[in-house]
């Protein structure tokens, strides 16, 4: 058994012991005449920890180099430094793994573009170690209030028979060889497929998680997602993390207080737990961050129809590029307005009308809208899309039609509204772009371990 003191444990005063053993990545070392100095990292803390080797104890310190993981053992000893108030002093030494001087991470700084181009060493980074080490806590802030709210957590599949909304942006998945798939009179012949028909990557669980809720009442999913958009912003990519929540017996207004409920909680859990990561990310990457987490754990959010913010935006037509107009999507410029300059805070937009969405999304009385919200944040515009589900089967049947839904391939879905039918919600929640708005990074490639997008793989 490797036993070890972390550096978290040593720099926050956890650890009570006078002698410990420590091991770790070397971030920067020097040497002088009577005495060396290296900081290393192992990832439990943003702050390395400075170990201090005496020259009279040690012949060969030629392993003390950038990037090269260590083992030491001596005395905590307070640090006559400011930049941090206990070190080691090392009695022991042990080059775990050498990084000779082609270790790509020399500089104290890069650039994020470079970084990016190292996903299998920008870990290592005070940037992106803080990065997924909120990562971490976020993940589990969503399964404790999930779990505290009276939620089942449920497993949807990754490979369906549809795209979810029609858009098609799915992946295909196929186990035909892709220079001998048989084409008769135009058409791929899937009999010979693995699933005998055809299959995609899952674009959304909500589908799958919705007879669940019609089941168990409330259940969510925390899953990977995969969609084949062309776009090549900063919000998006071709595989990301979903959380996708679905309860029976919730109406629009559930739904939307529950959102609230939700990003309200893991706000002041990211705050309380990970105050160092956030105090890093205010100082280098977003000065207002603290002010963030301030407003979402205290301001009400705001609310609004879709034809009310419409109204709003047409009273400021002069600020923007296109003239708003009913009927058509809230672009970003709106949403950054909306959220940014009117309200100054998040706000709910509701009742959008029923052309430009979904057609599971149930039919306002007004035969013209439907009983969804959209969530836009401050910085970032829209980070939630939800609704009530349409649970009368006529009102389904017909707006599936409209969008020229196959009622085949969906055939199980209108079964529900069959047998036993209720009045459901759920929401989707991206998690990256959740993650982007708690650590002020700009671009969801630098919160994903991974990143995977269109042209781009490791």
């Amino acid at each position: 058994m490797i036993e070890r003191t972390s550096v978290k444990s040593i720099l926050t005063g956890e650890c009570k012991d006078e002698r410990v053993t420590v091991y770790g990545w070397i971030k920067t070392a020097r040497s002088g005449k009577n005495v060396a100095f290296a900081s290393i990292t192992d990832g439990s803390i943003s702050s390395p920890l400075q170990v201090v080797f005496d020259r009279d104890k040690f012949d060969d310190i030629s392993g003390l180099a950038t990037g090269a993981c260590i083992k030491v053992t001596g005395r905590i000893v307070e640090s006559p430094g400011s930049e941090q108030s206990r070190e080691i002093s090392a009695d022991e030494l042990e080059v775990i793994g050498p990084a000779g001087d082609d270790y790509p991470l020399q500089k104290k700084k890069h650039s994020i573009e470079f970084l990016r181009s190292l996903p299998h060493l920008r870990a290592r980074t005070n940037t992106f170690g803080a990065v997924f080490r909120m990562s971490h806590h976020l993940s589990l802030a969503i399964h404790r209030f999930f779990d505290e709210s009276g939620f089942f957590f449920i497993h949807a599949p990754l490979i369906t028979t549809s795209d979810a909304e029609g858009a098609g942006e799915a992946f295909q998945v196929t186990s035909m060889p892709l220079d001998g798939i048989t084409i008769e009179n135009g058409d791929v012949d899937y009999s010979k497929d693995y699933f005998k028909r055809q299959a995609f990557l899952t674009v959304s669980a909500q589908l799958e998680a919705e007879p669940l809720a019609l089941a168990l009442g409330k259940v969510y999913t925390f899953a990977p997602t995969f969609r084949a958009d062309p776009s090549d912003t900063r919000f998006h990519t071709a595989e990301f993390w979903m959380i996708e929540p679905e309860m029976a017996f919730f109406d629009l207004d559930d739904d939307i207080s529950l959102i609230e409920d939700f990003i309200k909680f893991a706000a002041r859990y990211l705050h309380d737990k990970c105050p160092e990561d956030i105090t890093f990310f205010n100082r280098f990457y977003e000065k207002e961050l603290k002010e963030r987490y301030r407003m979402l754990m205290e301001s009400d959010f705001a609310r609004i129809t879709y034809t009310d913010a419409i109204e709003l935006l047409k009273d400021n037509t002069d600020r923007f590029e296109v003239a708003p107009e009913w009927g058509y999507d809230i672009s970003t410029e709106y949403e950054r307005f909306l959220a940014d300059e009117h309200f100054e805070r998040p706000v709910f937009v509701t009742d959008y009308p029923a052309s430009i969405k979904p057609f599971y999304m149930r039919m306002n009385d007004d035969g013209k809208t439907v009983a969804c919200t959209d969530l836009l944040f401050p910085q970032v515009g829209e980070i939630v899309g939800g609704s009530q589900r349409e649970e009368r089967l006529e009102v389904l049947r017909a707006r599936a039609k409209e969008c020229r839904i196959d009622l085949e391939d969906y055939s199980w879905y209108f079964d529900l509204r069959k047998w036993g039918s209720a009045p459901h919600s759920g929401f989707g929640l991206g998690f990256e772009r959740l993650l982007m708005y708690f650590t002020g990074m700009e671009n969801i490639r630098d919160v994903i371990p991974f990143p995977r997008s269109k042209g781009k793989m490791i």
